[in-house]
């Protein structure tokens, strides 16, 4: 089995893990493109950190990570910090989804592009994870 990058790989999820639990978000400002009436403006990057998430509880685990629930206990962190409504926490969940069975649904074994994978939607999600607490953290 392939193994991503040894324990810096672990270093890096565990380094995002600590960002998303210490930080609350708050909203400010006008409704992103897109978003629901009544969403946060920072709607649109909070689904996309949701399906990064749920394809990282998907992959890493699939190449080697002993992290069978830290991106599903992540996801479970922002929507207790979130508090959304039942149909923005519906689609919430939907993204996480989206994004454990985009990858379930092609990948049985670890492989280079399941690590490539892997090593960019961790940086994707550290870098939404600047931009939305920068901006619309306290």
């Amino acid at each position: 089995m392939i193994t991503s990058k040894g324990n810096s790989g672990r270093m890096a999820a565990i380094a995002l893990a600590l960002v998303l639990a210490a930080t609350p978000i708050v909203a400010r400002g006008q409704d992103a493109v897109g978003a629901g009436a009544g969403d946060p403006p920072y709607e649109q990057q909070l689904q996309r950190l949701a399906e990064i998430l749920g394809a990282l509880h998907y992959l890493r685990p699939l190449c080697g990570a002993e992290e069978p629930s830290v991106w599903r206990d992540q996801m479970d962190q922002i929507l207790a910090a979130e508090d959304p409504t039942p149909d923005r926490r519906a689609r919430i969940v939907s993204q996480f989804n989206h994004g454990f069975s985009s990858f379930a649904t092609v990948y049985r074994t670890c492989t280079p592009a399941a690590l490539t994978a892997i090593d960019r939607y961790m940086a994707e999600g550290k870098k939404l994870t600047r931009d939305i607490t920068a901006r619309y953290g306290r």
